[in-house]
């Protein structure tokens, strides 16, 4: 018999950051960083919009100025 237990699935190490969303939970971040992301969950809470209904007569697919061109059947022009 042994003077050291022999390590269960459960003794591993606790996660870090698990109240803090968006944070990794393989090493802690600083108090800085904490917060920072914490601001921006609050943010991302209240800058949550209603669906917007569907756009009558806009382009199909992916917005056309999406990289700062407009694009039409294959052809970009710089603003």
């Amino acid at each position: 018999m042994t003077e050291q237990p022999t390590p269960t699935a459960d003794d591993g190490p606790e996660p870090f950051n698990t109240d803090v969303p968006n944070a990794t939970p393989e090493r802690p971040i600083s108090a800085v960083a904490r917060q920072a992301l914490l601001e921006a969950a609050a943010r991302r809470r209240a800058d949550s919009r209603p669906d917007l209904p569907p756009e009558d007569g806009g382009p199909r697919g992916p917005e056309p100025t999406r990289y700062g061109d407009w694009e039409k059947k294959g052809l970009a022009i710089d603003f």
